[in-house]
C-alpha cells in the first residue's frame, strides 16, 4: 500500500471545478497533480489558476503513474465511460453525481472497480458537511425520538438563468430529479435508512428554455425531461418522505424537515455543507438551534475522505454503493411517473457511520 498524500488528477475543467480545486489544493492529505479537459486551453487555465503543476489530455492524465485517484467532473452522460477508463488505468474514482444514467452502466462501473480491487465513491458529499453531520448526530442521539416522516422540497425557476451551458440539465441525466435528487435522497437515506419503494408523478411546464447568461445568452434549447417531480418515498425500516423537486416554480424554496416520535427538526440545505438544525420538541413551544459543529470545507470533502479511507484500508462514507442505491431510487421514481404505479427499489445499502465532529480536512494525517 502506498503512503503519504494521495496523488489526484481532475478530469473536467467546467464550472464546478473551481470549487473542487480551491478545496483539494488546500487539503494536505492529497496532491492535485494534473487537470484534464477535452478543451485543453481550459484545462491549462484552471491548472494555472489553482497552482496545479500539469494539465493535458485525459489519456495523459490516465497514464500518469503518480495519480492514484481521479476526480471525475465530466457531464453526467460521460461519468461511466470516464470512470471505467480510470479504473482500467488502475486509478480509484471520485465521481460527480449522478453516478450513472441507468442501472446497467452503474453496475458496470461498480463491478469493474470490484474486479480490479479499486474504489468508486460519488457525490454528493454535502452529507459529510458539518451542517448535515450535526443534524444526523442530533437525530441519532434521540433529539426528536424515532424518525418517522420527512418533507423535502426544492423549488426554483430553473438553472438556465445563471448557467452558461444549461442544456444538459434539461435532458436525459438532468432535470430536478437527477440533478437535485441526489442531495435530498442521500440525506434522507442517511437519516431514515435504505429506500424500499417509491410512487412518483411529474411533468414539465415548458418544452423549451432560454439561456439567460454568458456568451450564448438568448439561445433557445429543448426540454426533454420532467421539470417538476413529486414522490412518496417509503423506507425499509418504516417511515416515509414526501419529495418535491421543481425547476418550474417562481417561488424559490428549500426545505428538509424530519418528524419523529418526540419532536421535529428543520435541517440545513442538503445542497450545502453548513447551516444550523432547529429542533422542536413535541408538546412544548421550545425551539433549540444547533449550530453546525465540525469542519468548514465544501466540495472535494468526499474525495478527501475517500483518499484517507484508501490509505487506512477502511470503507469510505460517500460510497459508490450508496450512490447506486440513490440512483436506483431516482430511476424508480421516473419509472413510476411513466407507469403511474408504485415501484419497488431492488437495491439496498448499509448506511455509513457519521463523521466524528473532530474530523478535520485541513489536518495532515497521511
Amino acid at each position: 500500500m502506498n503512503a503519504g498524500p494521495v496523488g489526484v488528477g481532475l478530469i473536467g475543467a467546467g464550472v464546478i471545478s473551481d470549487t473542487y480545486l480551491e478545496n483539494l489544493t488546500a487539503f494536505p492529505d492529497v496532491r492535485v497533480l494534473m487537470v484534464s479537459d477535452l478543451d485543453l486551453p481550459r484545462a491549462a487555465a484552471q491548472a494555472e489558476k489553482h497552482g496545479v503543476p500539469r494539465s493535458g489530455s485525459v489519456a495523459e492524465l490516465l497514464a500518469d503513474q503518480e495519480i492514484e485517484l481521479v476526480v471525475n467532473l465530466t457531464i453526467p452522460a460521460a461519468h461511466v465511460d470516464v470512470g471505467v477508463a480510470a479504473l482500467d488505468a488502475g486509478k480509484h474514482v471520485w465521481a460527480e453525481k449522478p453516478l450513472a444514467l441507468d442501472r446497467e452502466s452503474g453496475r458496470k462501473l461498480l463491478g469493474t472497480a470490484a474486479e480490479k480491487g479499486l474504489r468508486v465513491a460519488s457525490a454528493p458529499d454535502t452529507v459529510l458537511g458539518a451542517g448535515m453531520q450535526t443534524a444526523r448526530r442530533a437525530v441519532e442521539r434521540g433529539r426528536i425520538g424515532e424518525p418517522r416522516t420527512a418533507l423535502a422540497v426544492f423549488q426554483t425557476p430553473g438553472p438556465e438563468s445563471w448557467h452558461p451551458a444549461p442544456e444538459f440539465l434539461f435532458q436525459t441525466g438532468g432535470g430536478p430529479l437527477l440533478d437535485m435528487g441526489p442531495y435530498y435522497l442521500t440525506a434522507l437515506v442517511q437519516l431514515l435508512g435504505p429506500i424500499r419503494r417509491v410512487t412518483g408523478a411529474g411533468g414539465r411546464a415548458r418544452d423549451t428554455r432560454v439561456i439567460g447568461s454568458g456568451p450564448r445568452a438568448g439561445t433557445e434549447f429543448p426540454v426533454t425531461v420532467p421539470t417538476t417531480v413529486t414522490a412518496l418515498v417509503e423506507f425499509e425500516r418504516g417511515g416515509s418522505a414526501q419529495l418535491v423537486l421543481s425547476f418550474d416554480s417562481a417561488l424559490r424554496r428549500v426545505m428538509l424537515e424530519l418528524t419523529g416520535t418526540a419532536g421535529a427538526a428543520v435541517l440545513p440545505d442538503p445542497n450545502g455543507f453548513d447551516g444550523s438544525t432547529l429542533v422542536h420538541p413535541l408538546g412544548t413551544d421550545e425551539l433549540v438551534e444547533l449550530a453546525a459543529e465540525g469542519h468548514k470545507a465544501s466540495r472535494g470533502t468526499g474525495a478527501l475522505e475517500l483518499a484517507r479511507a484508501i490509505r487506512a484500508g477502511e470503507p469510505e462514507r460517500a460510497s459508490g454503493e450508496l450512490a447506486y442505491h440513490v440512483l436506483d431510487a431516482m430511476l424508480a421514481i421516473d419509472e413510476s411517473i411513466t407507469s403511474g404505479e408504485r415501484v419497488v427499489v431492488e437495491s439496498t445499502v448499509v448506511v455509513p457511520p457519521p463523521l466524528p465532529a473532530t474530523w478535520d480536512p485541513h489536518a495532515r494525517t497521511l
